[in-house]
């Protein structure tokens, strides 16, 4: 069984949802510590052909919590603020019309817990691209959590029954492969490869949010970029 486990990010990059494509079980890595100016909560779209960042609001934020232990932000306002935003800058695209109701209903959930809210993101957006991988949460698992970083991972490896894990690339210096291999469990890290498509102007911006792919792909053709991808 495939198994890959990350934090849960807010419609992340495509490379997120290539990992989520590449295993059979995905894993939200809700019970670890929240890192300020990561991309848990924060992303780019494109705003006048150029990187603009977004972000949700967050309460009491704090690097000693928990991901499962942050609340955003009660105020609305950002959500219309970010919707207005995202439908200013791709009311031209080719998808919007079929693609802004699924952000609309991803942003405009309820759910004041951060870890809940961005799991509902991807699961939403799986759904749309038709990605049959099955989701756990992490906090919801039975292990030892005096563990830290490797040794955790292998210890959700081994609790689920994992013969695969693959982790993004950035995590390559992280995990030793012969570690993994005494434990019965292949590792691999998985590299995105460079992805470009039509956007509204020439040049291309790329590593956007997920947002902007869908707005300018099809199912279909994003499906066929969730493949440019290399397993090391």
């Amino acid at each position: 069984m495939r198994l890959a486990i990350m934090q849960p990010y807010f419609f992340p990059y495509i490379g997120y949802f290539q990992l989520i494509d590449s295993v059979d079980l995905f894993v939200v890595y809700d019970d670890v510590n929240y890192i300020k100016k990561g991309w848990i909560n924060r992303n780019n779209i494109q705003v006048n052909q150029q990187p603009h960042l977004f972000s949700i609001p967050l309460q009491s934020v704090s690097q000693n919590k928990l991901i499962n232990e942050i609340a955003i932000d009660g105020n609305p306002v950002w959500k219309t603020t970010l919707l207005k935003t995202i439908a200013q800058s791709y009311k031209k695209a080719p998808f919007f019309d079929t693609v802004f109701p699924l952000v609309e209903d991803i942003i405009g959930n309820d759910e004041p817990n951060l870890a809940l809210y961005c799991s509902n993101s991807l699961q939403k957006v799986c759904d749309y691209l038709q990605i049959k991988t099955r989701f756990a949460t992490s906090s919801e698992i039975e292990k030892d959590n005096t563990l830290k970083g490797q040794d955790k991972i292998l210890e959700l490896c081994r609790k689920l029954g994992a013969t695969t894990y693959i982790n993004a690339i950035g995590g390559i210096e992280l995990y030793d492969k012969a570690v993994f291999f005494e434990a019965g469990i292949g590792l691999h890290f998985l590299k995105t490869s460079p992805v470009s498509y039509r956007q509204l102007n020439d040049e291309f911006l790329p590593w956007l949010s997920i947002i902007d792919v869908l707005m300018f792909n099809s199912v279909a053709q994003t499906k066929a970029l969730l493949q440019q991808k290399e397993l090391l």
